[in-house]
């Protein structure tokens, strides 16, 4: 099953291109024009997310340097010892909602720490790919098509991370714990 799964994946973007030539020459579609033509729009989306993706970065850059996390920590550190939550891994719950690359740092400091299959470790690996970068997503998707009202998709996303979260630690905690 492994073998297959990996000759799929070697070939599946040599054949997507393939099928798109023949169906471009089917269509009778300039394919070249066509691919310059779609890279300038995404060109110009890069630039329209400039200004947002600055904006999250130097509210990540306060919320770290203000040393609101470590206040935070401190807050909520006797709720995490009665449900046996290790502590190690709240800054990564925190920041994975708004950075990706800063948790997989912490991702990172928690394997050096601890060891990869450690339970932190497994815990943090199991919530780096069951949570997202909600406000990134939010950010670059919603600036990108110009959404100025957000609506519930904020609210709906932490409330995804938090699942991601918990579920993590509840599964993590009877497989591994």
């Amino acid at each position: 099953m492994t073998d297959l799964v990996t000759l799929i994946s070697k070939w599946a973007i040599p054949f997507l291109i393939v099928v798109t030539l023949i169906y471009g020459q089917i269509k009778n579609v300039d394919v070249f024009d066509t691919f310059v033509e779609g890279a300038k729009d995404g060109f110009d989306t890069s630039i329209k997310l400039i200004p947002f993706l600055v904006a999250m970065m130097c509210a990540l850059g306060i919320f770290r340097a203000s040393g609101a996390m470590e206040f935070i920590l401190s807050f909520i550190e006797p709720i995490l010892t009665a449900f046996y939550i290790p502590s190690d891994i709240i800054p990564m719950a925190l920041m994975r909602p708004i950075s990706g690359s800063s948790t997989f740092a912490m991702m990172t400091e928690i394997f050096q720490t601890h060891g990869p299959d450690s339970f932190v470790g497994r815990l943090a690996s199991t919530m780096q790919g069951s949570t997202d970068t909600t406000f990134y997503v939010l950010t670059v998707y919603f600036g990108s098509v110009g959404i100025k009202k957000s609506r519930h998709a904020l609210a709906i996303g932490l409330i995804g991370d938090l699942t991601g979260f918990v579920s993590a630690l509840i599964i993590c905690t009877l497989v591994f714990g």
